[in-house]
């Protein structure tokens, strides 16, 4: 694997060059056995920004702002914050605890990491992405409660979107790749969910393209009605929709996505093998499982037995799905991880990676117009004629 040219990010703060070749050379490092199986341009439909952001940032980041961490190295930081063993979604979660504060509410470091999470997918292959976040996670104001213990600011929901939108689209301009954004409803916070869908419709032509609902499964939509309501909106409105669901939660989850919220794609959706019925209905639909084979070891949503994973019944059933990195920064993890592990332990070939990317064009949530562009780059990298793709 080459090492990447080394060059300062005008525009978003100025670290040490010294530094940043340091974590550059320490990322690569960690990353060194990552086979590169499939060279050819990807596609990419669930990772959360916030669960993408550069170690070397984060510390740059509180340096600025005079917030004391508990690392104040790279390499002591990464240890503080990625998951090594498989554990728990909740254990998981409480890793975001470790560094949210250092970026939520500052504007320019709102902005500095969307442009930065373009150029590290570009670096993966990946010529389409859509990344996601909730927008109350990362503002300061309006929120409540305020997340992550912070002090009253001035950035609000709206204000996360808007910054991180720009900072999208620099990186689009900078690094030939199309980046979207998908808001984020948290299934413990009901009542941000229909401000989520008001953000949704606002800002959909400045790259918001879809709304979600991740968080803690076992807080169904019937009883927290605030999901309900802002998915019914983002159906009148022509919102896209994807839900986290049969991640760790019963196929009843998946059901209740698709049958109550409409859902247009699952994230994870692991558990919808459980209900033989449901997973043919699935099947017959087209339903799009947004597939994160590192993630789901590493959360305990799966056997951590690669070689039984979900997804494998996925392809040998030609169901339509999509790779994804989910959190990297926290699984320490790239997109070729992803890929050379279903290549190593699940018989994934380079004709299935073709196969799935050319889904997940096909399910992603651009307008029709530039969605046949995208699916005309692809079959133009992968040597294929779209009549005889499948």
């Amino acid at each position: 694997m080459r090492f990447p040219a080394i060059r300062a990010v005008k525009g978003f703060g100025s670290p040490v060059l010294s530094a940043l070749c340091r974590s550059r050379l320490c990322n690569m490092a960690e990353h060194s056995s990552d086979q590169v199986v499939f060279n050819k341009p990807k596609v990419e439909l669930h990772v959360h920004l916030d669960g993408a952001i550069r170690v070397l940032t984060i510390l740059d980041v509180a340096k600025r702002r005079g917030i004391r961490l508990p690392a104040d190295t790279v390499e002591e930081m990464t240890k503080r914050i990625i998951v090594e063993e498989p554990g728990t979604l909740t254990s998981f979660l409480g890793k975001f605890a470790e560094y949210m504060h250092v970026i939520a509410g500052d504007r320019e470091a709102i902005k500095r990491i969307a442009y930065e999470f373009v150029e590290d997918k570009a670096k993966e292959g990946v010529i389409y992405v859509e990344v996601r976040y909730s927008p109350h996670f990362l503002a300061n104001c309006k929120v409540d409660p305020l997340p992550w213990d912070q002090k009253e600011g001035d950035v609000s929901p709206d204000d996360v979107v808007r910054l991180v939108s720009e900072g999208l689209s620099k990186g689009e301009r900078a690094f030939d790749i199309k980046a979207r954004s998908i808001l984020c409803c948290m299934r413990h916070m009901p009542n941000w969910s229909m401000e989520v869908v008001e953000l949704c419709k606002k800002y959909r032509h400045e790259g918001v393209v879809a709304i979600d609902l991740a968080g803690d499964e076992s807080l169904n939509c019937e009883t927290n009605s605030g999901h309900k309501h802002a998915y019914e909106e983002a159906v009148r409105s022509g919102v896209h929709r994807t839900v986290h669901a049969g991640e760790v939660g019963p196929p009843s989850v998946v059901k209740e996505a698709v049958e109550v919220l409409k859902a247009e794609r699952v994230g994870h959706g692991y558990r919808t093998l459980e209900d033989p019925a449901l997973y043919r209905k699935l099947l017959d639909q087209k339903m799009h499982f947004e597939v994160c084979p590192i993630s789901s070891k590493l959360t305990g949503a799966c056997n951590p037995d690669f070689t039984k994973h979900p997804v494998i019944t996925f392809r040998k059933d030609r169901a339509n799905y999509s790779l994804n990195t989910d959190d990297p920064l926290i699984f320490n993890s790239t997109l070729h991880l992803d890929y050379s592990t279903a290549h190593e332990h699940m018989g994934f070939t380079e004709e299935e990676f073709k196969r799935l990317n050319i889904c997940s064009a096909e399910s992603c949530f651009l307008p029709k117009h530039e969605k046949e562009k995208l699916l005309h780059r692809l079959y133009e990298a992968y040597g294929m004629i779209q009549s005889t793709a499948f």
